[in-house]
């Protein structure tokens, strides 16, 4: 009998700014996450949606628990225009959040 990995809930999100400068990133986030999928067992996208409030689309991901967010991370920096990332803890949905946004600070 297999033990079952712990999955966690993580939001990626991209910020309006990073939005605003590169549109098309959007769409290629959203294919790069099901490619992920297809290739990293346990990993899955709940859910996409654009936050009203903050600007930001947002990716609910189950992340399994053997499997390190920052290394799609990574990955990701490779396929859309120079970015940072950065992990905001503490957050209201009390769940892990990274935020892809552009490289300088405004």
């Amino acid at each position: 009998m297999e033990s079952e990995e712990q999955a966690a809930m993580t939001e990626l999100r991209l910020s309006y700014r990073y939005i605003k400068e590169h549109p098309w990133v959007v769409t290629a986030v959203n294919g790069f996450l099901s490619a992920y999928f297809m290739e990293q067992p346990g990993f899955r996208v709940l859910r996409h949606f654009d936050e009203l409030e903050s600007g930001m689309h947002v990716w609910i991901c189950e992340v399994p628990g053997t499997m390190k967010m920052t290394a799609l991370l990574r990955r990701l920096q490779a396929d859309i225009p120079s970015c940072r990332y950065s992990r905001i803890s503490g957050a209201p949905a009390n769940r892990p959040q990274y935020v892809v946004d552009t490289l300088e600070r405004h």
